[in-house]
């Protein structure tokens, strides 16, 4: 069956669209697209399931990166960490493996087949800090700052790998709007304010 009206096709589109492309069947139906058109556009490729009752434009429209916008929808409490946040901050060239996810202990997350991710399971001490928000066309993304990703790499240093953390520190200390007290407020949260600082000082002598 095709859907007899472009008018309602373009429009039930451009709903997807200005929620970043991706849209639960609950919100859908709330934002006027009738059932019927959610099977249809399916049908049709226009749009495709991610998992129960999660669904995305084929042709997702032009923003940073639809990957996290998936996840987004699909681990809405999730905040990108670690790696996948510092890759964002272009704090790394190592382009991840796979996204990694923060989550509060005890939270099972839904299975996700695409795109690849990693799970952690943060403490509420560690979960709620340091969150930013972004909006990637019309979804809301959660990720750590810049500060908080590289101090939690330094944390689990033992999972992550020192590197990772060391190179994250160089990488930041290059860059604008630093905020050193904030890096050492987190630090010290964290208990490796006596880890970071000979690197700390190294690296700023090194780069003065």
């Amino acid at each position: 069956m095709k859907i007899k009206s472009k008018a309602i096709r373009d429009k039930a589109i451009e709903i997807f669209k200005l929620h970043g492309g991706i849209l639960r069947s609950s919100k859908a139906i709330k934002e006027g697209i009738h059932p019927r058109i959610l099977y249809e556009l399916r049908n049709q490729g226009i749009i495709e399931e991610l998992q129960r009752g999660l669904y995305a434009l084929t042709d997702l429209p032009d923003i940073e990166d639809p990957d996290l916008v998936a996840i987004s929808k699909m681990i809405p409490n999730g905040v990108i960490c670690l790696a996948s946040a510092l890759y964002f901050h272009r704090l790394t060239v190592q382009i991840p493996r796979w996204i990694d996810i923060a989550v509060k202990r005890k939270y099972v997350p839904p299975k996700v087949k695409h795109p690849p991710i990693q799970i952690h399971w943060f403490s509420d001490k560690f979960y709620k800090s340091g969150i930013e928000k972004y909006n990637f066309g019309g979804a809301e993304i959660k990720i750590y700052s810049r500060e908080k990703s590289i101090i939690d790499c330094f944390r689990l240093r033992k999972k992550i790998g020192i590197d990772v953390a060391v190179e994250a520190l160089k990488n930041y200390l290059k860059q604008d709007n630093l905020n050193i007290h904030l890096l050492l407020d987190f630090a010290k949260e964290s208990r490796v304010i006596k880890l970071l600082e000979p690197y700390l000082q190294a690296l700023t002598y090194d780069q003065s």
